[in-house]
């Protein structure tokens, strides 16, 4: 999840709901075949694992079925504001985009998605039973209904250079606390030329710095808001969570912490600027990649703690079939062949098992070729996924759910309000505590109006 919010995305959502589409949305039909012939739109953000799907569609599912599939890809800041606009206002202009378990109550809710049961019912390939559970939960509606198909699914875990540490004659405890981290990060800090302790999300975005923020406020005991919907972004819990956060970037984490994100991160493990990294397990894959650098040289540990006993987040990034899509059961085809069994071999065929889009799939943990490439990080991944409770990531209740973030709609301004305050103290523009206080101001705003609902 590397996201900014999107403005646009929450007025679309508010005139939607003006114009009546909370009525919900369409049965999802048959899945009959479809005939050979005719193009499927699909919109999708611009990751590696999109990037490998998009070179294999035409020689192999087009090959197989005739139906040409014409990719939009965008970065991740950009991509929820492109696909907001379109399924809001039902254009049709993609059959399929990229959502996240983020947008998909939201969406299902307004009526702009396809309900994905039928299809996945009659579809005895697709193997809906092998979905992982926290995951295909996170993409059914208050409904009861599917309302996405994963294209893979994270948590998050603490990577390390085990070849550094073993220099330096260091242990990465096998279950670290945040403490443990923010030491070993001191330790290791200058261990080779260039090498930071540790990097971290400092990027604006409530998809970017907030994640993992998030992640330390709830094992720290913090929430953004009580069950009553209280603001507590100065509560003790949160304040020392982020002061934590901000001076374990500060004084052990990369340079230009304020700009940097997934992306940032990812390239600072590969070029060797860094001897950890706390971010998705999704990131696992290219880091082992044939080629990478630093294939073989990182350890992995679940998310550090501190008051609970796990911390990992949940996301996925799914396919969400567009209401008003005039092919949908072409674009079910590439749905299911981009999210099923087969594909994942065929990744594992053409790019190595251990870039293979996973993270959704009990079978795929099962597969011996996936286990043999993943050793170093498959059982983590799958237990960190495993351990999620969106409804109970920390000390006390919540009124929504949501680990990384508080899945409400407007928590899209909100995080990304915020995340500008926390990388201005990252930055060293502002204090800790004022860019709480800011940031409680707005979030009572947002808290007030659920609480006069």
């Amino acid at each position: 999840m590397r996201h900014r919010t999107v403005r646009r995305f929450r007025a679309a959502t508010a005139s939607a709901v003006a114009a009546g589409l909370l009525a919900g949305c369409a049965g999802a039909g048959g899945a009959a075949s479809s005939p050979r012939g005719g193009a499927v739109s699909v919109l999708m953000v611009n990751n590696p694992q999109m990037a490998e799907l998009r070179k294999l569609t035409a020689a192999h599912f087009t090959k197989e079925t005739g139906i040409e599939v014409n990719f939009t890809t965008l970065p991740e800041n950009d991509i929820r504001d492109k696909a907001g606009q379109d399924f809001a206002n039902q254009t049709g202009q993609y059959d399929v985009a990229t959502i996240s378990n983020f947008e998909v109550p939201f969406y299902a809710r307004n009526g702009w998605l396809r309900p994905l049961d039928a299809y996945a019912a009659a579809d005895s390939a697709f193997d809906r039973a092998d979905l992982f559970e926290p995951v295909r939960r996170s993409l059914t509606a208050a409904d009861g209904r599917l309302y996405a198909v994963p294209f893979y699914g994270e948590s998050s875990f603490l990577m390390y250079r085990k070849d550094v540490f073993a220099e330096q004659g260091l242990a990465m405890p096998a279950h670290p606390t945040w403490q443990q981290v923010a030491d070993l990060a001191a330790a290791v800090d200058g261990a080779r030329k260039g090498m930071r302790g540790i990097c971290l999300r400092g990027q604006p975005g409530w998809g970017e710095v907030i994640a993992p923020l998030t992640t330390l406020v709830n094992t720290f005991g913090g929430t953004w808001f009580t069950k009553d919907w209280q603001a507590r972004l100065t509560s003790p819990e949160f304040v020392r969570a982020t002061e934590f956060y901000v001076r374990l970037v500060r004084e052990h984490g990369e340079k230009g912490a304020a700009q940097s994100g997934y992306a940032e991160c990812l390239n600072a493990v590969i070029q060797g600027r860094t001897a950890m990294w706390y971010d998705a397990t999704a990131a696992a894959g290219p880091l082992e990649a044939s080629g990478s650098p630093v294939k073989g040289r990182i350890g992995y540990v679940p998310a550090p703690v501190e008051r609970t006993a796990v911390s990992g987040w949940l996301y996925t990034w799914a396919w969400g079939l567009q209401k008003a899509s005039e092919n949908p059961d072409r674009a079910w085809r590439f749905i299911a062949w981009a999210s099923g069994k087969e594909y994942e071999a065929l990744v594992g065929r053409k790019a190595g098992w251990a870039d293979v889009p996973a993270g959704k799939r009990a079978s795929t943990y099962e597969s011996a070729p996936y286990r043999r490439a993943a050793a170093a990080f498959w059982d983590v991944t799958r237990a960190s996924i495993a351990s999620t409770d969106p409804w109970r990531p920390g000390t006390q209740p919540r009124p929504a759910p949501g680990i990384q973030f508080v899945g409400i709609p407007e928590f899209s301004g909100l995080g990304t309000k915020v995340s500008r305050e926390i990388s201005a103290a990252i930055s060293g523009r502002q204090s800790v505590a004022t860019a709480l206080r800011k940031s409680q101001a707005m979030a009572e705003r947002v808290g007030e109006r659920y609480r006069s609902r």
